[in-house]
């Protein structure tokens, strides 16, 4: 039986990426900051699948994070044949005002964190030539974002990083998947401040059970690129074509504050 390793597995797209991959009949690797929620989150794996899990409590905005996460895994000779980098933070507000420490756990999630492990785990999958990557990036990664800049950016870098790697990986059986949800149902856009903005509203909201769903069939496939949603899509294919002051400008105006 093969294993997948979640990140930010305690709630949103994460918990529900762990009931899909619990269907399907994977051992389970979960990881999250939120150690209460993360054991909810086993205790509904459990009862759904029964499958072979483990729950680690992990704050990845942490140096070394990635590493002592990865040394545990090793310890307990368990090899990851699926890596799902779902763990994200973001920050909603005037850069220059937000707090640093607030700024500095996002890059270290976002960014640092993800590319870690994916450069620990990477090496065994190019090995056994077998192992697929999910990294969760975001429709925000194809502009930019007034507001909440070092989050789009953080998802411009896991996005191109994904594509690279994807080009890089797939000769050698391993396949690397970006997956770019719009706007999702779940505790994030609470977490970074953005009931606060203009920007979700009159937007369809997705249910994190359905990205779960579309980003795993992705990864199955082997796409390279995945964009949730038929609007989503037709957007970020026509987002190139439109001048970036005019981009800048109107994203601007749907993230200011009410």
């Amino acid at each position: 039986m093969k294993t997948v390793l979640i990140t930010g597995a305690s709630s949103g797209i994460g918990r529900e990426f762990a009931m899909v991959f619990a269907r399907n009949g994977y051992d389970l690797i979960l990881t999250a900051r939120n150690h209460a929620a993360l054991v909810e989150v086993g205790d509904a794996v459990t009862a759904l699948a029964k499958p072979p899990l483990l729950t680690i409590p992990c704050d990845l905005a942490q140096a070394d994070a990635a590493e002592q996460l990865v040394h545990q895994l090793s310890d307990e000779n368990i090899s990851i044949d699926i890596l799902v980098n779902n763990a994200g933070l973001g920050n909603y507000g005037q850069f220059s005002e937000i707090d640093w420490q607030l700024e500095e756990q996002l890059i270290n999630v976002n960014i640092t964190a993800l590319v870690r492990l994916t450069h620990l785990l990477l090496p065994a999958m190019l090995a056994r030539k077998s192992g697929r990557i999910l990294n969760v990036s975001s429709t925000a990664a194809f502009r930019p974002g007034p507001f909440m800049a070092s989050y789009f950016a953080s998802k411009a870098f896991v996005l191109s990083f994904s594509q690279a790697l994807s080009a890089e990986c797939r000769s050698h059986g391993v396949t690397v998947t970006a997956l770019c949800p719009g706007a999702t149902r779940s505790k994030f856009a609470e977490r970074a401040g953005l009931d606060a903005s203009q920007f979700l509203k009159g937007k369809k909201i997705a249910e994190a059970a359905e990205v779960a769903r579309f980003g795993f069939e992705a990864l199955m496939k082997g796409k390279s690129v995945a964009v949730h949603g038929w609007q989503n899509r037709f957007l970020t294919f026509l987002l190139p074509f439109v001048p970036r002051a005019f981009l800048l400008k109107v994203s601007e105006g749907v993230k200011r504050r009410k």
